[in-house]
């Protein structure tokens, strides 16, 4: 792979232009995909390992794994829907083209968070330790970080992401109407499919495992109102 088009395509994201990442949507080829999911792969696998670091080594490695997993499986399971989405409400974007578009907002939210992983290990040496008398609220405390942490990377790449449909559909509110479309669908999937692949920051009360035996069980909104109760009331 050649590393020029590799720092090229990173400066893109870095820079959030939307001419030079419409451009990109312009040639869409395979290069681009296959750089890109290596950006996901490197910027989610740093952060992920800070993820399941305060559970243990063995965690950390599995979340390094997973998370990057989530990402691509949230992008496929919604590509067909995302396609046909931008084709009714007049992105002007091709199938291919959009799958690019969605992969490159998420690879902007992997740079970020790959950024953010010092904060995030700083955040877990500074909880309460797997094992004193307070582990479950570290567990809080680092779950509920980790969750503000993605939102707000997810935030930051949408927005890229809108200035880039604005200049594909030629305006504002049709690109708004798209973006929303297409986070529903992801945020609906990637919630569950985090759930069903958890754990990622794992618990103290339960082993390490790659897989939970009942991956079903509950949802992810269930998880994060439990947690807010505890460190907040």
């Amino acid at each position: 792979m050649n590393s020029i088009h590799w720092f090229a395509r990173l400066k893109i994201l870095l820079r959030g232009d939307p001419e030079q990442m419409f451009a990109e949507l312009l040639r869409s080829d395979r290069r681009a995909m296959i750089d890109y999911c290596l950006i996901i792969c490197v910027g989610c696998g740093l952060y992920g390992f800070t993820v399941g670091i305060w559970r243990a080594p063995v965690q950390s490695l599995y979340t390094a794994l997973k998370f990057p997993l989530l990402i691509f499986l949230t992008a496929a399971g919604n590509g067909l829907l995302n396609g046909m989405l931008a084709q009714v409400l007049g992105s002007g974007l091709s199938f291919r083209q959009t799958f690019l578009a969605v992969l490159m907002s998420f690879a902007i939210a992997a740079v970020i968070l790959g950024g953010l992983s010092p904060v995030t290990l700083l955040v877990v040496l500074n909880a309460p330790p797997l094992g004193s008398d307070r582990n479950v609220t570290g567990h809080s405390v680092v779950l509920l970080t980790h969750v503000f942490l993605i939102a707000y990377a997810g935030i930051l790449a949408n927005r890229h992401l809108l200035r880039l449909l604005t200049r594909s559909s030629g305006g504002y509110g049709q690109a708004r109407r798209i973006l929303l479309s297409w986070l529903a669908g992801n945020l609906l999937l990637g919630s569950q499919l985090a759930w069903v692949l958890r754990p990622f920051f794992g618990s103290p009360r339960l082993a390490v495992q790659f897989f939970r035996h009942d991956p079903l069980r509950g949802n992810f909104y269930e998880a994060v109102g439990h947690a807010l109760i505890r460190v907040f009331f």
